[in-house]
């Protein structure tokens, strides 16, 4: 007599929806050493982690509004962990870095070998809150560069030590959607900051803004022509967590230097 397969708990899923925000669409399969790391943690197959992911994907409008899909075999914890991540993604990202410390993950697997040396020399109670800081921050950077695919929205430049995760609501206006992926556009260094001071902006039909103050720049100058070139064209959309509109909007109004 066939056993029956042993259900995910909540953490579980967790897990993997942390897990499934961190990943390319295209990468989410048994191969994956990512998925076959989380599978080891949680006491389950790699292809039973992988499906999983491919169900949580068919919850995701930017995925099934491309006409790709998942499963459509999410179940109601699936659907309770996405709305919970959605509500408080800062708090479930800490929480599911605990879980997996609690799992057996050592908090430095955690971190990105460049995070980790930052924390060298940190110790006691500040340390553990640059830690929580730094886990934080690398996840909202691998949600938003895993999404465009690991390429700049506007150039098209792909080399990762040049990316940024540009926040359009910067995270002092709106703590709530700090780490929200929708939050975030993948930028180069030059296009980050350019978009942070207000020289460059997007509008909610995702076409390039470039401020009419770009034009009184040396017409030499480097960041001039490169920004210039901009004017729009749109974004190359990211696979997953398409930038909400009314962030666009706000950056739009209150950040883009519309007057030259």
């Amino acid at each position: 007599m066939a056993t029956a397969p042993v259900r995910w708990t909540k953490n579980q899923v967790k897990l993997a929806f942390h897990l499934y925000c961190q990943l390319p669409f295209g990468q989410l399969h048994y191969r994956n050493p990512k998925i076959k790391a989380l599978a080891a943690l949680i006491g389950r197959t790699p292809g039973a982690v992988a499906m999983k992911l491919v169900n949580i994907a068919s919850l995701d409008p930017a995925i099934t509004g491309t006409g790709r899909r998942g499963l459509a075999n999410a179940s109601d914890l699936d659907r309770e962990v996405w709305g919970e991540f959605h509500a408080d993604w800062e708090g479930l990202a800490i929480e599911c870095d605990r879980l997996r410390a609690r799992l057996g993950e050592t908090p430095a697997l955690s971190l990105d070998d460049d995070l980790a040396e930052d924390l060298a020399d940190y110790t006691g109670v500040t340390r553990k809150s640059v830690v929580q800081q730094r886990v934080k921050q690398q996840f909202f950077r691998r949600a938003v560069l895993s999404s465009y695919d690991g390429t700049c929205c506007m150039t098209g430049i792909n080399e990762p030590k040049l990316l940024i995760a540009s926040h359009i609501k910067p995270w002092s206006v709106d703590k709530g959607n700090r780490l929200n992926p929708r939050n975030g556009l993948c930028l180069s260094a030059l296009h980050d900051r350019a978009f942070d001071q207000g020289f460059l902006s997007v509008t909610p039909e995702y076409r390039i803004l470039v401020s009419p103050l770009i034009a009184k720049m040396k017409k030499s100058s480097f960041a001039a022509r490169a920004l210039v070139a901009m004017a729009g064209k749109k974004i190359a959309r990211p696979k997953r967590f398409l930038p909400d509109v009314e962030f666009l909007a706000w950056h739009n109004e209150h950040r883009f230097k519309k007057k030259g």
